[in-house]
């Protein structure tokens, strides 16, 4: 068996290595994280869950105020009233992006808040579907992925999929059985994106011996789950297709419908063996190699089988195995990993957090202080307040087709929508990097979430950004660092006699550790 790297499990299973950090000393320091982390407040949403809830809700009012005030304003006052809307949505959305990679480099739980993105990732939702998707999609991973992450893979999968920003994002909180009460009433008829991505992403994985028939029947089971005003999932009757459908050979429904009948069939996809092995084959490629020991995935199946899909069991039967100790640096980062590991070696803290990213005293992109999140929430109150009066229809309605009418979500392609906040060094090393390198937060490029293995990352373009990262956070942040120094810190044992050389003969500290963030082994793990 090979031993236990301390090293390896802060930079293989965690965000990397900082300075003062106490090493995991087993498996079982690894594993305790998932009991302590989620005793700790989450810096994001910033506020609080109940706080976010409340900026979405008013979002919603404001919107709905402004179809209701439509006809008796000029457009150049919708427009001015809308984009008023949008602004602050976005930057409540640019707060909580901010607070969520300073999540990963300040937690000293390093492999808890690996899987929280694994499974973010593993169960994908884009913040950037439409604005109220901007408000909802930081509580998705708070209420539905952290929870649960370390549970049954059953309570996980349940959460996530009917969490109302899945229900948004794939479309279903308009999916309607073509046979059911309100079919000839509504213009959309059904959604077969939920069903398909339910199967062939989140539970079997492709090519696992469904069928077309069956994606479409689970589309039609999962008809009637749909999201109300407040964002809320809710289950209406109406929508629902009515009696039996067979999905995979078994039925569900019947005459009544209900959401039991969503719930029965989730169960029974969480416990398919295609399932399992699907989950563990992905969990040992994000984790371990791109190409996935057969013996590692067999170990994690069988006590997947064993515990009826007890995650915590699992995480613990692929640490427990030989090969996740051996060929360190066989995964390359991806981008969110390598500048939150490049932020934890250079020390970033709660406590200088300020000092050292906001030194002029630019608080635009600092998620800890209370007023900030107070201010942001009680001007959209104030903008949807004065509008109209609180909104009245279907939140699944709004959600869904205003971003295709009404609610046009400004993406880069058409910047000028959309004024751009004042540049900060804490925006520029965090959220605007992550986009020039191609992993925005909480953006996925398509609800199979983002690429993994090594080609997808190792090209000419994406190493001369992560170079331009490493200039200007060693300019920043590098200070009262000395080249050797950071490498000590950040790769320890890992650092090979060529790196040490190389960095020891830089003519200037900042282009030492320039160079030692640019190194092999601190862009692997």
């Amino acid at each position: 068996m090979a031993p236990f790297s301390p090293t390896m499990a802060a930079i293989r299973y965690g965000y990397g290595l900082a300075p003062d950090q106490i090493l995991s000393r087993n498996t079982d320091d690894l594993l305790v994280q998932l009991v302590d982390a989620p005793l700790k407040e989450s810096f994001f949403p910033i506020g609080g869950a109940f706080d976010a809830r409340q900026r979405a809700d008013d979002l919603a009012k404001g919107f709905e105020a402004l179809k209701i005030a439509k006809k008796d304003n000029d457009a150049e006052t919708d427009r001015a009233a809308r984009q008023q809307l949008q602004r602050k949505a976005e930057q409540s959305f640019q707060r909580d992006s901010l607070a969520r990679v300073l999540q990963a480099a300040i937690s000293p739980y390093g492999f808890h808040e690996r899987l929280a993105a694994f499974w973010f990732d593993h169960f994908s939702v884009n913040a950037h579907k439409s604005f109220p998707m901007r408000m909802i999609t930081p509580l998705y991973e708070v209420e539905a992925i952290r929870p649960h992450l370390a549970g049954s893979f059953r309570d996980l999968l349940q959460a996530s999929v009917l969490h109302p920003a899945m229900l948004i994002y794939l479309d279903q909180a308009q999916s309607t059985g073509p046979q059911s009460a309100a079919a000839t009433n509504r213009k959309k008829g059904l959604n077969e994106n939920l069903g398909r991505e339910l199967i062939e992403l989140h539970t079997m994985g492709a090519g696992s011996g469904y069928t077309q028939t069956d994606v479409r029947s689970a589309a039609l089971v999962l008809t009637g789950m749909t999201v109300d005003d407040h964002y809320e999932m809710m289950f209406r009757p109406r929508m629902a297709e009515p009696g039996e459908i067979k999905v995979l050979g078994v039925n569900y429904g019947g005459d009544p419908r209900s959401a039991d009948d969503c719930l029965v069939m989730l169960d029974d996809l969480a416990s398919r063996p295609e399932t399992a092995q699907h989950i563990c084959r992905k969990l040992v490629a994000h984790f371990i190699a791109d190409n996935p020991p057969p013996d590692v995935i067999a170990a994690m199946v069988e006590e997947w089988k064993a515990s009826d899909g007890n995650l915590a069991k699992v995480y613990a039967a692929m640490l427990n195995h030989p090969r996740a100790w051996q060929e360190p640096g066989a995964k390359m980062k991806l981008p969110f990993d390598y500048v939150v590991s490049g932020l934890r070696a250079f020390g970033i803290t709660r406590k200088n957090w300020r000092e050292r990213m906001s030194p002029n005293g630019d608080d635009s992109y600092t998620p800890f202080d209370t007023p900030v999140a107070a201010a942001a929430q009680q001007a959209l109150k104030s903008a949807s307040d004065d509008m109209a009066p609180a909104m009245q229809g279907d939140g699944a309605q709004m959600a869904m087709e205003k971003p295709t009418a009404d609610m046009k979500v400004a993406m880069p392609s058409d910047p000028a929508q959309l004024p751009k906040p004042k540049a900060s060094l804490a925006r520029t090393l965090t959220v605007a990097a992550l986009r020039r390198m191609g992993q925005p937060v909480w953006q996925p490029p398509s609800p199979a979430g983002f690429e993994e293995g090594v080609a997808s990352w190792l090209s000419p373009s994406q190493m001369s950004e992560r170079i331009l990262w490493a200039r200007k956070a060693s300019g920043a942040l590098g200070k009262d660092m000395e080249p050797k120094k950071l490498l000590e810190v950040s790769l320890a044992d890992q650092a090979r006699d060529d790196t040490i050389r190389v960095v020891g003969q830089a003519p200037n500290r900042v282009s030492g550790l320039t160079l030692a963030l640019s190194s092999p082994e601190f862009n692997r793990r």
